[in-house]
């Protein structure tokens, strides 16, 4: 099976990724199921790359229905540790604009029907992981820099409000979350980064502004016309800083992303059934034997 070091996981109206030579469509099974969609394997800026459809080409599944967890340890078993998304984000401040980029730094977990841990099977071990920064800050700024190099705004830092869905927000919810200040509001970078911390691959998010939510008095209140229309705008400059990026990263990872289960497995190590241990292997046959 190929490997590589850099994932790509993109989203609505980004379901290919241009300048990939030597490209391999891979067919991933894990123990919790098929990811989205095949992915694709290839070259890019002399790294080798893996690029993964979050909904599937044609955009077939909803955000609800991810197959998250299959998406994150297909990429960790091709060998990834650094892992850039791609996605739609509806602006909660007034100088955040409809085709700006944003790269969150913190998040607010409002969703309600997801799995959010590989470790929530009754016969796995007792997991906690450190998620004060959910982005890894490394990559932020790697994917910022890279960012700041191509036409159009761009803002460091942030906090990404992660909905349900497939619901927009009401108008109330939308001026509670500006009062709590976050910046931007979307259904999909969740759990995506709670999992990939537990599978010690670095992560980060590059939120695509499509609308001004629901809350601007005088901007139309989003639709998925104008979600879509202003994503496909963008997607040749998310494509560009991905290239841009994957070149710029180090060989060797310093961030605790890398390192990030080694005092969080609780459960005594002999107590952890075999067929856990296995399921699991992947993430933590490292520590746990």
């Amino acid at each position: 099976m190929p490997e590589a070091k850099i994932g790509i996981i993109g989203g609505s109206g980004l379901y290919e990724m241009d300048g990939l030579t030597d490209v391999q469509d891979v067919q991933v099974d894990t123990p919790f199921g098929k990811p989205s969609d095949a992915i694709m394997v290839g070259k890019l800026e002399g790294q080798a790359i893996a690029f993964l459809p979050r909904h599937g080409r044609g955009h077939r599944i909803s955000p609800t229905n991810l197959p998250v967890r299959a998406n994150i340890h297909a990429l960790k078993s091709l060998g990834v540790e650094w892992i850039v998304s791609v996605s739609s984000a509806g602006s909660l401040k007034d100088n955040i604009h409809p085709l700006d980029l944003v790269i969150p730094d913190q998040i607010i977990d409002r969703t309600k029907s997801r799995v959010n841990s590989f470790f929530e099977e009754p016969d796995a071990p007792v997991v906690h992981v450190g998620f004060a920064d959910p982005y890894c800050p490394l990559l932020s700024q790697i994917v910022y820099e890279a960012a700041a190099q191509t036409k159009g705004a761009v803002h460091k830092g942030g906090t990404y409000v992660v909905m349900e869905g497939p619901l927009f927000s009401t108008r109330a919810e939308s001026n509670l979350y500006r009062s709590w200040g976050a910046s931007v509001i979307g259904m999909t970078t969740l759990p995506e980064a709670k999992l990939a911390r537990e599978a010690e691959i670095c992560y980060t998010t590059i939120a695509c502004v499509t609308d001004f939510d629901c809350w601007h008095e005088t901007e139309e209140s989003v639709t998925v016309d104008m979600i879509i229309g202003n994503l496909l705008r963008n997607v040749d400059r998310a494509k560009a800083i991905v290239r841009k990026a994957a070149g710029a990263l180090p060989i060797e990872r310093t961030c605790v992303c890398a390192t990030a289960l080694r005092d969080a497995i609780i459960t005594s190590h002999d107590l952890i059934p075999p067929e856990a241990k296995e399921r699991l292997r992947l993430l933590i046959g490292k520590y746990v034997q």
